[in-house]
């Protein structure tokens, strides 16, 4: 069960929507302006992207479900999706995805990058075959 952390985050601290555990400085667009400025969460209700105690999981689908809406017009969908992979962010919808589903992201991830290494291996051989 996804629960709120002890701390209730505060909608949209200067380094973002934010959680336990947050990075304090998320990582930028390249620019001077963090990706997170232009996030569309930032006009919304916090509580609509992080679960309260004891949430009923009818409520909690719905308001999952009303977060992702949120999330699917945003225009810093992926920065916020690979912010929350990378801290990894432990509870909330971020990026569009439930915290299982960002678990489940990353343990495909950690399987496939055996083979995405192995794979790298191979073309860089070949490359010095062919040159």
């Amino acid at each position: 069960m996804e629960r709120r952390p002890a701390v209730r985050p505060q909608p949209h601290p200067p380094g973002g929507r934010g959680s336990q555990g947050a990075a304090p400085n998320p990582p930028s667009s390249g620019e001077d302006n963090p990706w997170h400025t232009g996030a569309a969460c930032r006009r919304d209700e916090v509580g609509l992207f992080f679960a309260p105690s004891k949430e009923p999981t009818a409520a909690r689908l719905s308001r999952e479900e009303q977060a992702k809406q949120v999330c699917a017009r945003c225009p810093v969908l992926l920065e916020c999706r690979e912010h929350a992979l990378a801290q990894p962010e432990p509870y909330g919808v971020w990026g569009g995805l439930t915290a299982a589903e960002r678990r489940v992201v990353l343990a495909r991830r950690r399987r496939r990058e055996p083979e995405l290494r192995e794979a790298s291996r191979v073309a860089a051989g070949q490359q010095r075959i062919a040159g």
